[in-house]
């Protein structure tokens, strides 16, 4: 049993003793008389080594000069100062290093001498400034890391130092950066700091609401663990265990709205993760998903400059190339209607090969400018074994191991007419679609035929007038989830989507959509829940040769006999093939090299039909005012401009940018094509009459 103290010295000795702040008495000198035990606690001296000293040596060496003019200064106006004055105070500890304090003064006059009672008190310990103080470190922290941010271009370099500095800042035994795979299917340690290459490689773990990091992606908020080995929402997973981790915390790292990973922090031993430890992980992952979306954009602007370089570089190109691809295609043309040719077999197959490989051509200069520039619809005759063939190569490539991919093919299937780029696009889009469906893997079946096909399904997901009579069809099947009928119904509107938030757009179908019903064509989904889905697009097909030969035969007899047509190409091949298709059509062809001849012609009062331009047409006028200058004189002039410039292709009107009033034929063209856009210039030309000629001077 405690004994009470027996006198007043022994009570007022016991409160000093007891007393939690730091209490000292110092003398009119400055020397320290008395020091509780609190001061040792606080400061780290033996309160008896302490009587005696100057209280200057309890001062941070650089203010104590300034404090002793202070104490000075108090000693000839002594007065009562109470704690809570919001003076910034450091105090020096017994090893050098010092902590932020309180001190209040009291004067005392006891015996005829003047003291000072001093007491100090650690700001520390108040839970608002710990925090502050914990929120100024982390504030510096995020400053460092933040300029290092600003200072590299290097993204991943700024990853692999983010762990280190969360490790520093959190005193935390391991951080690590996990990033979701591209199928999403699993997360994976990007980068860490305190954890072994073993323990890496162990904490690979399913994306999954039943792991950690599974978790925070699906809850898509923060998480706080403060200890693992009570946690029941998820399995702690074996790699915490082996590495003795016991508490932690986890933010989701985000990209313009979707999860691609998570940050977290871990601990040996339970604990306590406040809010403020929160708030500076995400502080982390913020700066972290900032510098990576930088990075991205980074690189899609220099993407887009070398785009834009490949752009002007085939553009600049595509027309003198595109020349001489017409030059190759139309004299190889004429050259196939000559009777010899046409009964000698080895003859015939020579030139066929060569117009093959001048149409790759052309297909190689069409592939270059739609790598540089968006094009209208170039349709085409496409082969659908071969189309679904390189598909399924690339799509084995594209959508991974597990997902299987079929192709089925009929012995013979005729070519359809459609834009290729846009028919192979619109295929890839619906595979990426049923991958989707297929989060476990599964098969994909490539089929095409002809006529009507055989599993359209019980209803249209889209009204449309059915196939065309010659038809071409595409199938995409998947055995994966599949789709509920209003879901199916809905599945071409525009921004309908039944992915989660950032995981798609909603115009991937109905982008498909536009397209076939652009091309002419109709589609199908025929679905339901876990049956799988199967697309089915319907095109029209390509004539055969000898329809096609008598479809130009019957729109070349649509041609008025005798049609009076002014031909402005610059390069004489190009222009002696287009003469000669012209001439082989009955038309009457006036032929110049430049738009000032021509305007000539014009001025001396020559009467024309239809004007048919090259639109770059060497150093003057290009065909483009050609034709306004002219039209503006004869507003009832056809005009038909042809270009091999994918500017002019895309619908662009030279230098304002604006659709062109008239229609362009693509370089190279055929023959075909030359009489069919012909025809369709003569049909909306105006009805207005020309003005009469005039004479010449």
């Amino acid at each position: 049993m405690s004994t009470a103290p027996t006198n007043e010295h022994e009570v007022y000795r016991a409160l000093f003793e007891a007393y939690p702040d730091g209490v000292l008495l110092v003398d009119a000198q400055g020397r320290i008389v008395l020091a509780n035990a609190a001061v040792t606690t606080l400061l780290g001296y033996a309160a008896q080594t302490l009587v005696g000293q100057s209280v200057d040596a309890l001062v941070p060496l650089r203010v104590a000069p300034r404090h002793a003019a202070y104490r000075h200064g108090y000693a000839r106006a002594p007065r009562s100062r109470p704690m809570g004055t919001d003076l910034e105070l450091m105090a020096r500890c017994a090893d050098g290093s010092e902590v932020m304090v309180e001190i209040a003064l009291s004067p005392l006059r006891q015996h005829g001498a003047d003291y000072v009672v001093a007491s100090v008190r650690s700001i520390g310990e108040y839970p608002r400034v710990r925090r502050a103080l914990q929120r100024a470190r982390y504030n510096e922290f995020l400053a460092h890391l933040g300029r290092e941010a600003v200072d590299t271009l290097d993204a991943d370099e700024l990853l692999h130092r983010v762990p280190g500095t969360a490790a520093q800042a959190l005193d935390a035994d391991a951080v690590a950066v996990f990033l979701l795979t591209p199928n999403q299917l699993e997360l994976r340690v990007e980068t860490s700091s305190g954890l072994s290459e073993a323990l890496v490689a162990q904490a690979t773990q399913p994306n999954r609401p039943n792991t950690a990091m599974g978790f925070v992606v699906a809850q898509r908020a923060p998480l706080i663990v403060s200890d693992f080995e009570l946690e029941q929402r998820f399995e702690a997973g074996a790699w915490l265990r082996a590495a003795g981790l016991r508490a932690g915390m986890a933010v989701p790292i985000n990209d313009r709205g979707r999860v691609i990973g998570v940050l977290c922090a871990l601990c040996q031993s339970p604990r306590k993760f406040d809010v403020t430890d929160v708030v500076f992980l995400e502080a982390l992952s913020t700066l972290l998903s900032t510098s990576l979306q930088r990075a991205q954009a980074e690189v899609q602007m220099r993407h887009a400059q070398r785009l834009e370089s490949v752009g002007q570089l085939t553009g600049g190109i595509a027309h003198d190339f595109n020349n001489l691809l017409t030059v190759i295609q139309g004299n190889l043309q004429m050259l196939g209607d000559q009777d010899a040719v046409r009964h000698d077999a080895l003859l015939g197959q020579l030139v066929g090969a060569a117009q093959r490989a001048g149409q790759r051509g052309a297909d190689l200069t069409g592939k270059l400018l739609a790598f540089s520039r968006r094009q209208t619809l170039a349709p085409a005759a496409v082969d659908p074994r071969a189309m679904l063939a390189s598909m399924a190569e690339m799509l084995r490539r594209t959508l991974g191991e597990q997902v299987q991919v079929v192709l089925r093919l009929p012995t013979r299937c005729p070519p359809c007419r459609a834009d290729a780029m846009q028919l192979e696009s619109a295929l890839l889009n619906v595979a990426l679609n049923a991958r989707d469906a297929m989060p476990a893997g599964g098969t994909l079946t490539l089929r095409c035929g002809s006529g009507a096909p055989p599993d359209k399904g019980p209803e249209l997901s889209a009204p449309d007038e059915g196939p065309p009579m010659d038809a071409v069809w595409f199938s995409v099947q998947d055995d994966g989830t599949g789709m509920s009928p209003g879901v199916r119904d809905r599945a071409f509107e525009p921004f309908f989507t039944t992915k989660e938030a950032g995981r798609g757009t909603g115009l991937g179908l109905s982008t498909v959509y536009g397209f076939i019903k652009q091309s002419q064509g109709s589609i199908y989904i025929n679905s339901s829940p876990g049956a799988g889905t199967t697309v089915t697009m319907v095109l029209p097909a390509l004539p055969t040769s000898a329809d096609a030969a008598l479809a130009v035969a019957d729109a070349g007899a649509r041609l008025p006999k005798g049609l009076r047509v002014l031909l402005v190409e610059d390069d004489d091949d190009v222009r002696g093939v287009a003469q000669a298709f012209l001439q082989g059509l009955a038309l009457q062809v006036t032929a110049r090299a430049t738009a000032e001849e021509a305007l000539d012609l014009f001025a001396d009062g020559a009467a024309f039909d239809l004007l048919f331009s090259d639109i770059t047409l060497g150093s003057g006028l290009d065909g483009i005012e050609l034709a306004r200058r002219v039209v503006q004189q004869r507003p009832s002039l056809a005009v038909l401009l042809c270009s091999g410039y994918s500017r002019y292709l895309a619908g662009g009107g030279g230098a304002e940018d604006r659709p062109l009033p008239w229609a362009v034929l693509k370089k190279p063209y055929t023959r075909e094509q030359l009489v069919q856009s012909l025809t369709q210039c003569l049909a909306v030309r105006p009805s207005a009459p020309a003005p009469a000629p005039s004479r010449r001077r």
